[in-house]
């Protein structure tokens, strides 16, 4: 999973092995993919939340970000959740088409949440979508 994170972070700082398996061995979360691509999140009680995607510059465009975006609302379906949410960088246009595309509508928004070391801090916008 940190390989793939970071090939697809490549300007921003990617997730290390460590940061991985902390998260990992939680039993709220769950992880989904390959090398090409990853999904990693987090249910508890009825809500689900996306913790990174990340799709190998060299297997984007293929559809991959999208079927496991599909496979983590049924699995989060199957274990309870009722609505799922994430965080997006305002300025990540890929993401947002995704997110968008899949259901999802911004339901707030935290002002330069993303430090960017070659230019201002980026707004993440709160995304959220019903399981039901």
């Amino acid at each position: 999973m940190a390989a793939v994170h970071a090939a697809a972070y490549r300007l921003d700082r990617p997730w290390s092995e460590a940061e991985f398996a902390g998260l990992t061995a939680s039993p709220h979360v769950m992880a989904f993919g390959d090398a090409r691509a990853i999904l990693l999140t987090r249910i508890i009680a009825d809500e689900a939340e996306v913790l990174t995607i990340a799709t190998h510059p060299d297997h984007r465009r293929k559809g991959l970000a999208r079927a496991l975006l599909e496979r983590f609302h049924a699995a989060a379906r199957a274990r309870g959740a009722t609505r799922a949410f994430l965080e997006v960088a305002a300025d990540n246009t890929p993401a947002l088409t995704l997110y968008l595309g899949a259901g999802y509508a911004q339901v707030g928004q935290r002002r330069a949440y993303y430090d960017r070391a070659a230019g201002p801090a980026a707004d993440a916008l709160v995304l959220e979508r019903s399981l039901i």
